[in-house]
């Protein structure tokens, strides 16, 4: 029994995950879950961000990097591009990056990854640009092995892209001593640096048919980190409507984090709703979609207008093909006439120079 439930959540992968991405709903879950010990007071975590600036950034990869592994493990992870590529985010005024991390670096090279969190902690703040660190995340490819990555696929949309962790240990809490270890090495070697803004603890968790499935883990990663008790806020956020993972992360967030890649008028619903039923911070961690009409110019202003902090998905044109939309491979790599996500060219030419023109309103870059 327990193979052919695992078999159909597998196949279910890609269908969930290009089918809810676009039809994300304004719609909010009741939330029953008790709250977590630990949790911030919604006192504190409104003052902790009333010290924060307008928070605009972009979810960040070096473009040189086919997913999290590659841009992490010692022969591959490049300062280089990450200073140069950061440099072109700071020259937007943006200032926070979401990052992913992933287990096996630790797993693999504890003492080696913590140096090189440090290394692009340290570049980062060179740009004054704070850092939001992801631990988990249920999207796109299985099975993730250390070692050499795979090249992109021509054409697909992030190719490369790795679960954090994968299925096997996902259902096997008898491993977890390691994920345990992963998350509180990670955050207590952070908890008091400035440099990290935001601990977000599990991306999308239950994508690729996971659904209640994921839960006992997303749960035991909120008890993990607060057990380490950082100065960062946590949180995990809101992507459809999925009660049981969505009551866990609402009911256990000190901030609210939320996705959205639809029209600004739905952007601006789904802000009023959460606004109004959590009374916290609010930060959207994924958002601009050309092809469903999500774009700088269109959410922007909403979220200038409502204070919530924005965070695109994609800088920099690169091995994750992201400028190919989720369900639009283009088998030939020809480039596509609109750009799903990302803002740069690699050589830091701008798609649209109106995008630029429009970020930099916002966050008032040169003034």
């Amino acid at each position: 029994m327990k193979k052919i439930v695992l078999l159909f959540l597998l196949c279910l992968n890609a269908s969930v995950f290009v089918g809810v991405a676009q039809t994300k709903s304004p719609r909010q879950p009741r939330t029953s879950q008790p709250v977590q010990a630990g949790r911030w007071t919604i006192e504190k975590a409104n003052a902790w961000y009333a010290k924060q600036p307008f928070l605009v950034g972009a979810n960040f990869i070096p473009s040189t990097a086919v997913n999290e592994l590659e841009m992490w493990q010692a022969d591959t992870f490049d300062p280089q591009t990450i200073d140069r590529e950061l440099g072109l985010a700071e020259s937007l005024g943006m200032n926070i990056m979401r990052v992913f991390l992933h287990n096996i670096p630790y797993d693999t090279d504890k003492e080696g990854f913590l140096k090189r969190i440090n290394e692009f902690l340290t570049i980062a703040d060179k740009h004054h640009i704070k850092i939001m660190f992801v631990l988990f995340d249920s999207c796109w490819n299985d099975n993730p092995k250390a070692g050499k990555q795979p090249e992109p696929k021509t054409g697909v949309h992030n190719s490369g892209w790795l679960r954090c962790p994968g299925t096997q240990m996902l259902f096997d809490s008898r491993t977890w001593g390691k994920l345990e270890d992963y998350t509180k090495g990670i955050i207590s070697a952070f908890a008091n640096d400035s440099r990290v803004l935001v601990w977000d603890l599990f991306n999308e968790p239950s994508n690729s048919g996971y659904m209640d499935a994921v839960v006992p883990l997303l749960k035991k990663s909120f008890e993990w980190a607060r057990a380490v008790n950082p100065s960062q806020p946590l949180t995990a956020g809101w992507w459809h409507d999925h009660p049981m993972s969505n009551e866990v992360m609402l009911n256990s967030s000190d901030i609210i984090t939320f996705h959205n890649y639809v029209t600004p008028e739905k952007l601006e619903a789904q802000i009023k709703d959460l606004q109004a039923t959590y009374k916290r911070p609010l930060i959207c961690t994924e958002y601009m979609a050309r092809k469903h009409k999500s774009t700088f110019e269109g959410c922007l202003p909403i979220f200038d207008k409502y204070k919530v902090g924005a965070i695109n998905w994609g800088l920099v044109k690169g091995k994750t093909n992201t400028i190919y939309a989720w369900d639009e491979p283009l088998p030939g790599g020809e480039e596509p006439k609109l750009w799903f996500h990302d803002i740069f060219r690699p050589d830091g030419t701008p798609y649209q120079q109106q995008e630029v023109e429009t970020i930099r309103k916002f966050t008032k870059a040169g003034k």
